[in-house]
């Protein structure tokens, strides 16, 4: 395991950052972390990450900082291991399902910011959730500048959110098949009044679990933590406490509702209530 305390550097609404979050959450690896408002993380994640990136989420382990979820996953795997999320036999498979589902983290993002900045006054409110008060002025300002870089950047236009809606539907429909071909998981026994308490979230949830289909053997592991969570602010899941939200819904991922109904992200809503907890269980450092 890591000897140094990990710091967690996000944005609340990103769902890469969630990704690694709950991998943290379920591995109950312990962690402390720190809400970076948008625009502004730019130049500490610079810095921090060496190379040329401002993404996050980031990962820091004394000196050592750690940029982007997928390389986050590998450190974690190595520094943090063995990870039970992550059989060794599984790792593969494991690791090629994050991959596909990471890269239509863009197009999600993209497709959901052309309707919502049609609010500004929502994008406004949800970038300066956990934002100092300095922060909250300093977006409030420059807001009118901020949102056409937003928009440049993230290719925020109605050619590019097409194609980002068909790169979408395809990983929606492979998901759909991909759960046709699956048995539902076994149900586990549930706790007799004589055995022991159970503690610690991979013991509760699996507890918890009915029947959710797994996407890697027979049992909830990383690749549904990867897959349920960047598909998580189109499936609206009600634990989530900003894509669960109805102006969320209502105002964001609206044009999303052509896959609520789908066999795709009503799985994602049935992995975040069996296996999800609670996100945010401590506030987030300012």
């Amino acid at each position: 395991m890591a000897s140094r305390a990990l710091t967690l550097f996000t944005i609340n609404m990103s769902h890469y950052s969630e990704k690694i979050r709950w991998l943290l959450d379920y591995e109950e690896i312990p962690y402390q972390e720190i809400a970076l408002t948008p625009a502004l993380h730019t130049v500490p994640m610079w810095f921090k990450g060496r190379r040329a990136q401002t993404t996050v989420p980031l990962l820091q382990s004394g000196k050592i900082c750690i940029q982007d979820s997928p390389r986050i996953v590998d450190w974690l795997a190595v520094h943090c291991s063995p990870l039970d999320s992550m059989p060794s036999g599984k790792q593969q498979e494991i690791l090629a399902v994050q991959q596909r589902f990471d890269a239509i983290g863009k197009p999600i993002a993209r497709y959901l910011y052309l309707p919502g900045f049609a609010h500004d006054a929502l994008i406004r409110t949800l970038w300066t959730q956990f934002a100092k008060p300095w922060e909250r002025r300093f977006i409030a300002l420059a807001y009118p500048l901020i949102k056409p870089a937003f928009r440049i950047k993230l290719r925020i236009n109605s050619r590019a959110v097409k194609q980002a809606e068909q790169l979408i539907d395809a990983e929606i429909r492979w998901l759909e098949q991909r759960l046709q071909q699956l048995e539902p998981g076994i149900k586990q026994k549930e706790p007799q009044e004589t055995e022991q308490p159970i503690k610690g979230q991979k013991e509760e949830q699996g507890r918890r679990s009915k029947t959710c289909r797994y996407l890697v053997g027979d049992a909830f592991s990383f690749a549904d933590i990867a897959a349920a969570s960047i598909l998580a602010p189109l499936a609206c899941p009600p634990e989530h406490p900003i894509y669960g939200e109805e102006e969320f819904r209502e105002k964001m991922a609206g044009p999303a509702q052509q896959w609520a109904d789908s066999a795709a992200l009503q799985w994602v809503r049935d992995i975040y209530a069996e296996h999800r907890g609670t996100v945010w269980t401590r506030i987030p450092v300012l």
